[in-house]
């Protein structure tokens, strides 16, 4: 099961706070809370999970109904990223976002090559005509 970016960065505060409260780490070397904030993280997760709710009920969908699918997703990330300035989603995030699309799809056993090639794109392009992030 592809493992939501929004587990990884709550794992990462955790493991901070905890390391915070056994004296392991200064206030000032802690920059996971920072840069995860709950409400980014939440938003994010809104929409991870509504992606996921949708690629699931596929049955047979065409390339255009998966394709339907990536551009709400990316476009509801841009939503939460725009809305959250100060908090953007960085490399490691943006890689990690287009890794979890990636895999709910290829899950849901959808050819992703496959969907790329019949596009004429490459198969790390299927979320970047929509992608403001």
């Amino acid at each position: 099961m592809a493992k939501r970016p929004t587990d990884i960065w709550r794992e990462h505060v955790a493991e901070e706070l905890a390391e915070r409260a056994a004296g392991l780490r200064s206030v000032e070397d802690s920059n996971f809370s920072a840069l995860y904030p709950e409400p980014l993280v939440v938003a994010t997760e809104h929409v991870l999970t509504a992606f996921e709710h949708e690629v699931r009920g596929f049955d047979a969908p065409s390339d255009g109904e998966v394709f339907a699918a990536i551009q709400r997703a990316v476009e509801g990330l841009n939503d939460v990223d725009g809305a959250h300035d100060d908090h953007d989603y960085d490399t490691i995030e943006r890689e990690e976002l287009c890794e979890f699309i990636d895999g709910v799809l290829s899950e849901a056993g959808i050819d992703l090559d496959g969907l790329a090639a019949r596009r004429g794109i490459e198969r790390s392009e299927i979320t970047g005509r929509w992608r403001e992030w």
